[in-house]
């Protein structure tokens, strides 16, 4: 199994929050997404990230509620805010709950990669983003899949889903798991999304008979190979 640096990120912006998401993606950081501050604490313990991003103005529970309650069971994981208060009290606050940086929106991204790679390092140097499924090499970074001389891209969406089921080869993946991993939330909407995501990873690896995407009944999804 692979090992990547996992970052749950907070935010109810959900259009600018899926762009970090996947800027930090393609840079190679194992990203899950929390539409509010309640969603992100429920999330903490399943996804047992390496660094938090977390918005102050949030829904439901606000980032230093959040964080507070991190902090209650975890002292070492890291924590950064991305937030566009930028008062002098607020940024107090926010050390005060033992973030590791505070970041003002708005911020290029790659000051907040720049900040990122400091902490944690640089992923690209520490894992393996290439998996060998039968026939079929899967280069999670670039979505591509290469199997023989055919090159087919998928996007970063079936590249997440991908991985998820490529990490757990012939096993049964949850439903919950992908959606929750993947979209951030396990709704009826993501449901049907998923299952048409799905739909175009089988057709992206039909060339590779070596390899089957099974639907386990009420359950989820397994990658067989063999």
């Amino acid at each position: 199994m692979k090992t990547y640096l996992k970052i749950l990120f907070a935010d109810d912006d959900i259009k600018y929050a899926l762009l970090l998401k996947d800027f930090l993606t393609r840079n190679g950081y194992d990203v899950t997404y929390a539409g509010n501050g309640r969603i992100a604490l429920d999330l903490f313990d399943k996804v047992k990230p390496d660094l938090v991003l977390l918005d102050v103005n949030m829904p439901e529970l606000n980032g230093f509620e959040v964080a507070g309650e991190i902090r209650r069971k975890n002292s070492k994981v890291f924590i950064f805010f991305l937030t566009d208060r930028s008062d002098k009290n607020d940024r107090l606050k926010g050390f005060q709950l033992k973030a590791n940086d505070y970041l003002s929106k708005p911020f290029y991204p790659e000051e907040l990669l720049a900040r990122i790679e400091e902490r944690l390092g640089n992923p690209s140097e520490t894992t393996q983003k290439i998996y060998k499924l039968g026939n079929t090499s899967f280069h999670y970074t670039t979505n591509e899949l290469i199997t023989g001389n055919t090159k087919t891209i998928i996007t970063s969406r079936q590249a997440d889903i991908l991985r998820l089921l490529a990490e757990n080869i012939n096993e049964t993946v949850s439903r919950d798991l992908l959606l929750n991993r993947v979209w951030g939330a396990d709704n009826y909407t993501n449901s049907l999304a998923l299952n048409v995501q799905v739909t175009y990873l089988r057709h992206a690896l039909q060339s590779d008979k070596s390899l089957k995407i099974v639907s386990v009944v009420r359950k989820g999804y397994m990658l067989c190979v063999g």
